[in-house]
């Protein structure tokens, strides 16, 4: 089998939504049938600014080269990640405020962050593909060329950041913009890290 990264369009995601939060529940190990409860969010988001996204396909090795073969948007998903620009008027960069006015930020700070960025919102590999780089080529694919001057996102807090998200992030270079935030309805205490761009 041989992967390739292609971008999505909006029409792409659409036709692949299926897919795509079937990677999502399997990766987050959410029980099934919350990717019913997403599909609404998952299709408001591609009409936000700047809205970008990027799969992992794997084709059989065979098929490479045959021009008979399905196009590569059709191919099976191994992995999805998706964000775009951040505004004042979206739940997440309220709740991000929030947090960093309650951590002590003052108004200069908070713009700052909150200005202009990207959020990478979502970026999720299947189980069974987890571990071969996927997810960082995802990333990388989905920031290159970006011309916010910082990305941003959020991430379940795990002891010790002992998970394959964060040593992600980390060796991404992504640090700490604020530690241990509930977002209002999720129980799960969060981590919003950042970085500058371009990575």
């Amino acid at each position: 089998m041989t992967t390739f990264l292609i971008d999505l369009s909006p029409g792409d995601m659409k036709r692949r939504l299926g897919d795509a939060l079937g990677i999502y529940v399997d990766a987050m190990r959410y029980p099934r049938g919350t990717e019913d409860q997403r599909a609404s969010m998952w299709l408001e988001h591609i009409r936000r600014r700047g809205w970008t996204a990027v799969a992992a396909v794997e084709v059989p090795d065979h098929a490479v080269d045959d021009p008979d073969a399905p196009p590569l948007a059709a191919a099976p998903m191994l992995g999805v990640a998706y964000g775009y620009c951040g505004a004042p008027d979206q739940w997440w960069q309220q709740q991000v405020v929030q947090g960093l006015e309650r951590g002590g930020a003052d108004r200069a700070e908070i713009a700052e962050l909150t200005n202009d960025y990207f959020e990478l919102t979502e970026v999720h590999i299947h189980p069974r593909a987890q571990g071969r780089g996927l997810g960082e080529a995802l990333v990388r694919r989905l920031l290159a060329g970006r011309t916010e001057p910082q990305v941003l996102l959020s991430t379940p807090e795990v002891d010790e950041e002992a998970n394959r998200a964060w040593r992600l992030y980390r060796r991404l270079g992504f640090t700490d913009v604020i530690r241990g935030y509930h977002f209002a309805g999720d129980p799960r205490p969060f981590a919003i890290l950042g970085r500058d761009l371009p990575l």
